[in-house]
């Protein structure tokens, strides 16, 4: 009842999450536009669109949470998890893509220059610094154990960290007249993004690939399996993320029939939740004695 309660309580905070960030932004992305067209700076226009497209972005991964809950069917017997892993990459090209924006328009403003009111510049740039943080830190709980919300994290404190930057830049064009500070700040910024983005890219290819989750160790969950009272040995152990919170497991471990504990299977499946959190784990047994079947299709021409 409490795993429930909890799991219940997670889904939840994750929902308000996504909707209070998506408000934010809306909120942010009204009051750049209006404020850079009066202002004059394409610098806040461009955290306008790039907050814009963190709109969709959050959208999308909140989509993809929702569908992640659905009810399993005959045709689709995992239901529609793995939907978190394809809204985390999506996630993550759509930041890429508001990097190669701001970095495009940093560069062309290089150079060029032009009146700018640095004042407006920065208050509605921190305005949104204390929009995105905000946003961001009711993802922080939740980012270390799925890609999606890391995605969501990642996308939010990219918004803040921007907008950091133009509040930089406008202080000091402000305060100077130096109209190019505010490009190169964009572009020191962005890198930043960068190499964050480059990160959950990765992993979101690899959970797409089926590739073994970053936080599973592969070879300490065969140790474990193969440790357990019984087991001779063990063959095609496979692992994979059948979302961006959920692990799967499928083994043959080789046993002698006839003296095999009647619990192993129960005993290895809870030491493989509760040590690596794999809850879905599905083992074969095979005797001693005829062992190999799996071996001989996996070594057959």
């Amino acid at each position: 009842m409490s795993d429930e309660h909890d799991h219940d309580h997670g889904e939840s905070s994750s929902s308000r999450a996504f909707a209070l960030g998506v408000l934010f932004n809306i909120v942010f992305v009204v009051i750049g536009v209006i404020a850079g067209i009066v202002a004059n700076s394409t610098a806040l226009l461009a955290d306008a669109a790039h907050n814009f497209g963190d709109v969709l972005g959050l959208a999308m991964a909140w989509g993809a949470t929702v569908l992640a809950r659905r009810v399993r069917t005959v045709r689709r017997t995992y239901g529609l998890r793995r939907s978190t892993i394809i809204a985390a990459l999506a996630n993550a090209m759509l930041i890429l893509v508001a990097i190669g924006g701001v970095t495009w328009e940093a560069l062309h403003r290089l150079g060029a220059s032009h009146a700018v009111d640095g004042g407006i510049v920065a208050v509605v740039a921190a305005i949104g610094v204390v929009l995105n943080g905000a946003a961001a830190m009711m993802f922080a709980r939740g980012r270390h154990g799925d890609l999606n919300l890391r995605g969501a994290f990642l996308h939010l404190v990219a918004d803040a960290a921007v907008s950091a930057g133009v509040v930089i830049s406008g202080v000091v064009v402000w305060r100077t007249g130096w109209s190019w500070i505010d490009p190169a700040t964009s572009l020191v910024v962005s890198a930043v993004i960068l190499f964050g983005t480059i990160q959950l890219l990765r992993e979101a290819i690899n959970l797409l690939l089926d590739a073994v989750p970053a936080h599973v160790d592969p070879e300490q969950v065969g140790q474990y399996l193969a440790s357990l009272p019984d087991v001779a040995s063990l063959h095609d152990l496979h692992i994979w993320s059948m979302s961006t919170t959920e692990v799967a497991l499928t083994a043959h471990l080789v046993v002698p029939w006839s003296t095999c504990s009647p619990n192993l299977l129960h005993d290895a499946a809870l030491g493989l939740r509760e040590r690596f959190k794999i809850a879905h784990a599905t083992i074969q047994l095979e005797p001693l004695d005829v062992a190999g079947c799996g071996r001989c299709v996996e070594d057959a021409p």
